[in-house]
């Protein structure tokens, strides 16, 4: 228990620089995070505490700028570029409500892969299991949570890259709908599908800070009450594997003796999405290789696996038309046939693969790339705002997620969805309840 946000501060240092986490952070803040956190600490002793978070620590995935530090994108190719001279907005206003920044985390090259792998800073270590990937791209953020740095991180998703990681080191990911907290101020890879994103080891702290940082009114309405589900039949359950399929079926089967409805039925904007993927292409994979592109004329100085990606990405950008102007339509038919009902389905199908495995087989390694995000990122392109629970094993451990979603724009219902599903499937330890005094710094974790 830390009665001052200058231990709770100490202690995330320490954790930061632990051998273990190493690999979490590409920069640690150490100056900066104790100056904050004395700063918070004489506010709160006169009573000026800037809000409910003030004191504590907090990270940032390394797209976004922290002020005197370098800005790499998880790349070597950046690793050389100037020191940002100012805070990325969301820093920025994150800092002047009190959070306490520690420092910067890893992630896949470019934020371009589902597994967080990188061999440039180091692959983070999964908690639960060290022999396996963390998941990515935010690995480091999600890594960090789960290994007890920060409470919280905040990085991105695109195609996965927060609710993948979340699945895979057993914490909460939120996927927020786009320019919930204002223009995107970070380093892109897709910027039609960018999202600021946010991970926890509760769904109350994540409700917490997005109420703090969410720009424009509440969208509450009648139905906030009532909670119904779908489950979309095809391969979003039928790919599973068995132990997915196992964790998922126990979950659905606590929601239902909850009295939360739960069908399962065909999706067909989901399904139609796909297969337009399937056919012409990624908007993600157009849009990397459009910007990152360029670096296939200087192949050392990025990864194998993502000069990869890239080089099959070469014709996505005349192929992808049609994904495009499908998009809006497909968007509004998924809000038409939920009908208010939130869909309900595993967040990635397979359990984290082994990382000595995927790095010995470039073949395994793109296959496992593709699968492990191939749930997330039509969601994605649906445009949904998106937060993944964990679901724990027969061992207590996570590394297997129940992914929540509704239409763009809903996030305040979907954060109450999320709360009142946590409650049926893991206990208060995941809910806003469970975790509502953990944000006063005389009773943090």
């Amino acid at each position: 228990m830390y009665t001052t946000a200058a231990q709770w501060c100490e202690r995330a240092l320490a954790r930061s620089v632990d051998p273990e986490v190493r690999a979490a952070m590409i920069t640690v803040t150490a100056q900066r995070a104790r100056a904050e956190a004395e700063a918070s600490d004489r506010r709160r002793r006169t009573g000026t505490a800037r809000s409910d978070l003030d004191g504590m620590p907090i990270t940032w995935k390394d797209v976004f700028d922290v002020e005197d530090t370098v800005t790499t994108a998880g790349s070597a190719a950046r690793a050389a570029a100037a020191r940002a001279t100012k805070d990325s907005t969301l820093v920025r206003r994150a800092r002047d409500l009190g959070l306490v920044t520690v420092g910067k985390t890893n992630l896949s090259e470019f934020a371009f892969s589902g597994l967080g792998i990188n061999q440039r800073f180091g692959t983070p270590t999964n908690p639960n299991d060290a022999a396996l990937v963390p998941g990515g791209s935010s690995s480091g953020a999600a890594a960090a949570v789960a290994a007890g740095v920060a409470p919280l991180a905040v990085g991105t998703d695109t195609s996965g890259s927060i609710r993948v990681p979340a699945a895979f080191c057993g914490c909460v990911g939120f996927r927020a709908s786009k320019h919930r907290y204002g223009s995107d101020d970070f380093v892109p890879l897709s910027p039609t599908l960018d999202s600021v994103g946010m991970l926890a080891t509760s769904v109350g702290h994540i409700a917490a800070l997005d109420k703090l940082l969410a720009v424009g009114p509440r969208r509450i309405n009648s139905r906030d009450n009532v909670i119904r589900a779908v489950i979309p039949a095809g391969e979003w359950i039928d790919d599973c594997s068995p132990g997915v399929r196992n964790l998922f079926d126990a979950a659905v089967h606590a929601l239902r003796k909850s009295g939360i409805g739960i069908d399962t039925a065909p999706v067909t904007s989901l399904s139609d999405a796909q297969r337009l993927m399937d056919a012409h292409g990624t908007i993600v994979g157009a849009e990397a290789y459009a910007r990152y592109g360029r670096c296939l004329s200087a192949p050392a100085a990025i990864e194998p696996a993502t000069k990869r990606r890239l080089m099959r990405n070469v014709d996505t950008l005349q192929s992808v038309e049609a994904v495009f102007s499908a998009m809006p339509s497909l968007r509004r038919r998924l809000v038409t046939q939920l009908a208010g009902a939130v869909v309900l389905c595993p967040t990635v199908r397979h359990e984290p693969p082994r990382l000595d495995e995927v790095l010995a087989s470039d073949d395994l390694y793109d296959a496992c790339n593709n699968s492990t995000l191939r749930t997330t990122m039509v969601l994605s392109y649906l445009g949904v705002c998106s937060i993944s629970l964990p679901l724990r094993g027969p061992d207590g451990r996570s590394t297997v997620g129940l992914m929540v979603s509704l239409p763009h724009g809903e996030d305040d219902r979907l954060l109450a969805v999320a709360d009142e599903v946590a409650n049926c499937i893991g206990g208060p330890w995941l809910t806003q309840g469970g975790q509502r005094d953990s944000l006063s710094l005389s009773r943090a974790p």
